[in-house]
């Protein structure tokens, strides 16, 4: 194997057993917000897209994908290759989506592409974990700044006098938003998770997966979507008032927070979404101008 990564010789021989083929060449797939190690790894005769859990969090999320690869099938995924279980270090092997696109940029034709798999997706029949059973009990994400606000005041979006004024608005109408439901939901839906052919659009990274609110899932793809120069979210998913309100206090209670030792580039991704989906929330709601300090 040409040394573009370096593997352990057992990590190799695994990934060797799985495809069925010798690995010509290896290398890291930068990108994702875990330390999962992430490998395209090419045969003489094919190419493959290769992750491994690294830690105790990152293996957990693993295992979880390659349950929702064993009961998920569609359009809206890649083909999966193998898998296999491990103590330490699980694999899951996917067909290689390097050379199609992974936005941003942003056009009409991508973005509805997108919302064709989402549509698709959200209207496939299986059967899977509930929210609830994924994502434990429900709490209130407004409730939750409400009970410490440094956090996002910190954040220097929005100031003490405009989140008092906000709260009970934002409050009643989060508590007005269902998280469960019967559709198949993503629950990562995000650019970094999209890949765009000439005729579909492929989501990644599928361990949150359950059943769920679709117009939450969705919902929660559109801050992403507009920081990047898409459409404002209402323009795809106009009044949702408590939509906006849930997935603005999702960000909101958490990217002010300590980094994730595990994930240490997430708070930032939290912070840029927020940045869209307040103003998302304030239009959406009527609410007060948002202040500054």
């Amino acid at each position: 194997m040409r040394n573009e990564e370096t593997l352990s010789g057992e990590l190799l021989s695994r990934i060797e057993r799985l495809i069925g083929a010798k690995v010509e060449s290896c290398r890291r797939v930068e990108g994702g917000y875990t330390p999962a190690i992430r490998l395209l790894c090419k045969t003489t005769g094919s190419s493959f897209f290769v992750k491994v859990g690294a830690t105790p969090l990152t293996s957990k999320s693993l295992r979880r994908e390659i349950h929702i690869y064993n009961r998920v099938s569609g359009g809206f995924m890649p083909h999966l290759v193998a898998w296999e279980d491990d103590a330490s270090a699980p694999i899951l092997v996917t067909e290689d989506l390097s050379n199609h696109h992974w936005p941003p940029p942003w056009d009409e034709r991508r973005v509805a592409l997108v919302l064709a798999q989402i549509e698709a997706l959200h209207n496939t029949q299986v059967s899977l974990e509930s929210y609830a059973e994924v994502h434990g009990a429900r709490a209130s994400h407004w409730e939750a700044v409400a009970a410490d606000p440094e956090p996002f005041l910190s954040l220097r979006i929005a100031d003490e006098q405009w989140l008092n004024a906000a709260l009970p608005v934002l409050i009643r109408y989060e508590n007005e938003c269902p998280t469960g439901g019967a559709s198949l939901t993503h629950w990562d839906l995000r650019s970094d998770n999209m890949c765009i052919t000439e005729s579909r659009a492929i989501f990644v990274d599928w361990n949150l997966a359950c059943l769920s609110n679709p117009r939450l899932d969705l919902g929660f793809w559109l801050p992403s979507l507009e920081y990047e120069g898409g459409p404002e979210p209402e323009r795809i998913l106009p009044d949702a008032p408590e939509i906006a309100a849930w997935v603005s206090g999702f960000f909101a209670s958490r990217a002010g927070l300590p980094g994730i030792s595990d994930a240490p580039r997430v708070r930032v991704v939290q912070r840029q979404q927020l940045e869209t989906a307040l103003p998302w929330a304030v239009r959406a709601l009527e609410l007060p101008p948002l202040m500054q300090n």
